[in-house]
């Protein structure tokens, strides 16, 4: 049983969460491999894929989103589980639903769609994005919460030894 966690991250936060999510996975007994989405060339070696991305806009991240693109007929034929990162603030800021998060759950069949908070330090961003931030008056901080990303990713890991062929 081999399992592919890939995720797309601008600024390391979403890398963090499939760090968790891959550490968790593994922590159950199944293999994992870590990977960057844009040095994925094939993923029918894996019994299933674990994809996310950050979102900025309410879009995925491109490398997240080509990755899809590249690998559609294998990732449909495969249990993929997706994740997007990005809401952050008390309460959580925005509240809907990634536009390609939803897309991509229809799209590739796949099992969850699970969107968690984010992080923002404005010391990582350019000016650009500062700029951004403070018109909107997004908060630094944390706001990701690692017990319910390792619940969502103990969950996965149980349902594929669950559902894994003997042999």
């Amino acid at each position: 049983m081999k399992i592919l966690v890939t995720a797309a991250s601008k600024h390391g936060a979403t890398a963090e969460i499939a760090d968790a999510v891959a550490a968790t996975i593994r922590d159950a007994g199944i293999e994992v491999d870590l990977r960057k989405p844009e040095t994925v060339t094939d993923v029918t070696s894996y019994d299933a894929v674990v994809l996310g991305s950050a979102v900025y806009a309410g879009r995925w991240l491109e490398p997240a989103r080509r990755l899809t693109e590249r690998q559609y007929a294998s990732l449909r034929a495969r249990p993929v589980w997706l994740f997007s990162s990005g809401p952050i603030g008390d309460p959580l800021e925005p509240t809907e639903e990634p536009r390609d998060g939803a897309g991509l759950r229809r799209d590739l069949a796949a099992r969850d769609h699970r969107v968690f908070a984010g992080r923002l330090n404005r010391d990582d961003l350019g000016w650009v994005e500062r700029t951004i931030t403070g018109m909107l008056k997004a908060p630094d901080g944390d706001f990701r919460d690692w017990d319910e990303i390792r619940v969502w990713a103990a969950g996965i890991a149980a349902t594929v030894k669950a559902t894994a062929v003997p042999g």
